[in-house]
């Protein structure tokens, strides 16, 4: 009975929805929307027959490689700095999770206006006579653009995980490698990061599959251009949903995008919170 709130909550927003998307994506709405016709695996079969499908995989998945290894990086780093006795830490730790609080729709409009043609980042690099970039109107940019956007959002909610995992390292292991003669760099190496490996594997996860459901900084900065270069798999999904009433490809992309998510949560349960679930 006291589980039952929450399995409502859940049944009425979660599992129905998952389950009636898997069954749409299974029928045609082209002839009436009201009466779509059940045609198995052929909405499947027309996205992987479909170049904008691959192109919003790639582009997807590219995405995941550009901003997962820095937010697996920098965030420990910064976490090691600030893990020390400074004067004004606690300023510091508010300064850097800052952006985590702000709305993602708020610093994507900020970030929009610094990447304008006659924007603040362009004016800059006009005064040591570099030419302006078209940071969101040029292919070539507009993907790593939108990726910064994760990243700054990022750094401080990943450094909080780091922070975390850091309380619990011994610090009579750095005392014993500053004996036998380590750096700081060879401290870190060889006592933080082999302690603090599982916070690492969840990090990546965690962002990995974040990466992978990427929607507000493209439908505020790009809306999926220019020549679809930053369209993802979630943007695509709401676009023929919700701008070209295609539900059947839109349920069987949503589907396909519940299985690549999938495979990496069973990934982590697997490897590293396994320990949490055995008794």
């Amino acid at each position: 009975m006291f589980l039952f709130p929450a399995a409502a909550i859940l049944a009425v927003f979660f599992f129905l929805p998952l389950f009636y998307t898997i069954i749409l994506s299974f029928k045609d709405f082209s002839a009436d929307i009201y009466n779509p016709v059940f045609i198995g695996f052929d909405n499947y079969l027309i996205l992987f027959k479909s170049k904008i499908f691959y192109k919003v995989l790639i582009n997807t998945f590219l995405f995941l490689l550009m901003v997962v290894p820095f937010l697996t990086v920098f965030p420990l780093v910064v976490a090691i700095v600030i893990n020390q006795k400074l004067k004004g830490i606690t300023l510091y730790k508010i300064l850097i999770y800052l952006p985590v609080i702000i709305s993602i729709v708020v610093v994507a409009i900020a970030f929009k206006w610094l990447y304008a043609q006659q924007g603040v980042l362009n004016y800059f690099m006009e005064l040591i006579n570099i030419k302006p970039v078209g940071w969101l109107t040029d292919t070539k940019f507009a993907l790593f653009a939108v990726s910064l956007v994760t990243i700054y959002k990022g750094i401080g909610y990943y450094m909080m995980i780091y922070l975390a995992a850091l309380v619990g390292v011994p610090k009579e292991l750095y005392e014993a490698a500053e004996v036998d003669g380590a750096n700081e760099f060879q401290k870190h190496l060889t006592v933080t990061i082999p302690h603090i490996m599982p916070s690492i594997a969840l990090v990546v996860i965690i962002s990995s599959i974040s990466a992978l459901k990427v929607f507000t900084e493209i439908y505020v900065m790009t809306k999926g251009g220019p020549l679809n270069s930053t369209k993802t798999i979630v943007y695509y999904i709401y676009e023929r949903a919700f701008e070209y009433l295609d539900l059947s490809a839109a349920s069987a992309a949503s589907v396909i995008l519940l299985f690549i998510i999938l495979i990496f949560s069973v990934i982590n349960i697997t490897f590293f919170e396994k320990k949490r679930y055995e008794l």
